[in-house]
C-alpha cells in the first residue's frame, strides 16, 4: 500500500479508500492506473481475458 501510494503521489489512505471501494475522483484514479500500468500491470478490457471478462494482468 505503501510503495503504490508512494508510486502515485497520494496518500497511504487514498489507496485504503480504494481497497475499500469507497468512491474517488475520477482524476485520482487515473493517477493511480497510471502509477501501476508504469509497474507493469495491464489492464484488460470486456473480452480480452481468456475467461471473455475484463481483468489485469502483468506485462
Amino acid at each position: 500500500m505503501r510503495d503504490l501510494a508512494a508510486l502515485a503521489q497520494v496518500s497511504s489512505d487514498t489507496i485504503a479508500r480504494l481497497e475499500r471501494g469507497e468512491k474517488l475522483k475520477p482524476a485520482t484514479l487515473l493517477i493511480i492506473r497510471t502509477a501501476l500500468e508504469q509497474a507493469g500491470v495491464l489492464f484488460e478490457a470486456e473480452g480480452e481475458m481468456v475467461d471473455g471478462g475484463p481483468g489485469v494482468r502483468l506485462k
